[in-house]
């Protein structure tokens, strides 16, 4: 069962792709057009990720999971940054 939909803004790429690591349930890029990418996939990841960024920040996204605690990890690092999963 997945999560409710998250919202993604003004991430780090490379923050996020380090959290996506760690996340132990399937993670899903959510496109206005009702696409979902896996991003537990390399592939995925490259196409998905690739048309969001701007400057070497994730500008929107719209993230959902099948894992509540991965769901966690990813709110933290969009509202506190990557410090915040450390504490």
């Amino acid at each position: 069962m997945m999560t409710s939909v998250m919202s993604l803004h003004n991430v780090d790429v490379s923050e996020f792709l380090d959290v996506l690591d760690t996340c132990e349930g399937n993670v899903y890029l959510v496109t206005h057009e009702g696409d979902k990418l896996n991003l537990k996939s390399k592939l995925s990841q490259l196409v998905g990720l690739t048309r969001l960024i701007e400057g070497g920040k994730i500008t929107e996204a719209f993230i959902r999971c099948d894992n509540i605690s991965d769901e966690s990890k990813l709110f933290r690092l969009n509202m506190f940054g990557k410090e915040s999963l450390t504490a």
